[in-house]
């Protein structure tokens, strides 16, 4: 299997992108190995926020809220995840499993954040990032999330089975045109251009093609039992948990309150569902989402 590593050339003058590179090197499994990229803003010493991207995006996708958190005292740490933006690419679809990728991004934590960490999480970056707060409640200072779920079976609803079915048939399965799609904002040509950027030829786009077949939606998907499990930790998670969901998102968009309901640390926050406010709510809503970081951290004692 060919693990693809990105092409610096593609990433030249990408926009409101001026942070530093940071890697680390994953244990891929099966004796493969491959580098994760990931943003690290802000002084050592300040309280650290995860900042966790889904599908089919990229650290790109914080450029407009990293800004906003330094300024209020944070230190703001955005992986790319493997298989998108800088990390490299194994090029095998069949590779990408819902575990490995909690394993990835664990291996990425326990090296760069041990300490307790705040929590931004959305699409991909909930299923992986809740599942490690229900594994793990005692390492989040507070959660804030958008437009995510930790599913466990049942029934998937038209809308996500076309978007399934798509992410593994389309033969024009272009990156920027579907992350343009998702905002309620119109990106820019360079903004769609930056989020082409990592995904050059088929090949480097066999991450995004699998994740949409990785959700655990239906009974019999891998990854059900392991988030019931999850779902014991996530639910008496007592630290405060927030949710503000784009409104504008056919899929998950009335997700929040389901998720909000089911934890402690939910109880009487101000959760919202967010006007104008597409699936992608970083590049629809930076403020807003930057804000309910700072004012959760504040309420959380963080730092102590």
């Amino acid at each position: 299997m060919q693990i693809i590593a990105h092409d610096p050339a593609r990433f030249a003058g990408i926009p409101d992108y001026p942070f530093a590179e940071n890697w680390l090197t994953i244990d891929l499994g099966e004796g493969y190995s491959g580098r994760m990229h990931y943003l690290d803003e802000g002084p050592r010493g300040a309280p650290a926020l995860l900042l966790f991207h889904g599908e089919p995006s990229w650290s790109y996708l914080y450029r407009k809220m990293i800004p906003l958190l330094v300024a209020a005292g944070f230190r703001c740490l955005a992986p790319d995840l493997i298989g998108f933006g800088k990390s490299d690419k194994p090029g095998d679809q069949s590779f990408y499993t819902y575990a490995r990728h909690v394993a990835w991004l664990k291996q990425w934590r326990n090296a760069v954040v041990p300490d307790v960490a705040g929590l931004f999480c959305q699409d991909w970056g909930g299923l992986l990032g809740l599942r490690m707060v229900g594994q793990e409640p005692e390492r989040f200072a507070f959660v804030v999330a958008s437009n995510t779920f930790l599913p466990t079976g049942g029934r998937a609803s038209p809308g996500f089975l076309a978007w399934r079915e798509f992410a593994r048939t389309s033969p024009d399965f272009r990156i920027g045109g579907i992350m343009d799609r998702g905002c309620q904002c119109a990106l820019s040509a360079a903004e769609i251009a930056a989020y082409d950027a990592p995904f050059p030829d088929e090949p480097s786009k066999a991450g995004a093609r699998a994740f949409p077949q990785l959700v655990p939606v239906e009974d019999d998907r891998p990854g059900v039992a392991d988030n019931i499990a999850a779902w014991q930790g996530l639910e008496g998670y007592d630290r405060p948990f927030l949710t503000l969901f784009g409104e504008d998102d056919p899929v998950l968009g009335m997700a929040g309150p389901l998720l909000a309901e089911r934890i402690m640390g939910a109880q009487g926050q101000p959760h919202a569902m967010l006007s104008t406010c597409g699936h992608f709510s970083q590049e629809d809503r930076p403020a807003e989402l930057a804000q309910a970081m700072i004012d959760m951290a504040h309420k959380a004692g963080f730092p102590a």
